[in-house]
């Protein structure tokens, strides 16, 4: 069975903006066969500062390992805290502790890794105040 990633977006801002709808099956690098594998749907609740790995990526489940330079793909979602979305408690995620982006209560990314063993992904919340972070990883396995 497929995995499938879908997006919509559209805006009001942006004058002849037409707004864009792309789907994508996820795929094993290079080929047309389905992504294989997955860390689980995932739930972490965070309430200090300091960066901590979201995926150790030597280590995933502590069964398998993914294959190095692969067609990885995370999706990440501060989901706030209790119901609560508040835009105003950010987390930070980085790749092997370099800061990609900051993601805002309700904020989402879904983007490629590599899979390489030292390239843990990161989670950093701006605050002491508990937010919570929801995610999955799909990948090839080694």
């Amino acid at each position: 069975m497929a995995t499938t990633a879908t997006i919509n977006i559209s805006s009001d801002i942006a004058p002849g903006f037409g707004g864009i709808s792309e789907s994508m099956t996820l795929t094993q690098g290079g080929t047309l066969t389905d992504i294989d594998s997955t860390t689980g749907f995932s739930i972490r609740k965070l309430s200090a500062t300091g960066a901590v790995d979201l995926v150790t990526m030597d280590d995933i489940s502590n069964t398998v390992e993914t294959k190095d330079s692969t067609a990885a793909k995370i999706y990440i979602r501060n989901i706030g805290y209790k119901g609560v979305i508040d835009k105003s408690v950010g987390v930070t995620v980085g790749i092997k502790a370099e800061a990609i982006g900051k993601l805002y209560g309700g904020d989402w990314l879904m983007m490629p890794l590599t899979g390489i063993d030292a390239d843990d992904v990161t989670v950093n919340p701006a605050t002491d105040d508990t937010v919570v972070i929801e995610y999955v990883m799909f990948y090839e396995e080694n």
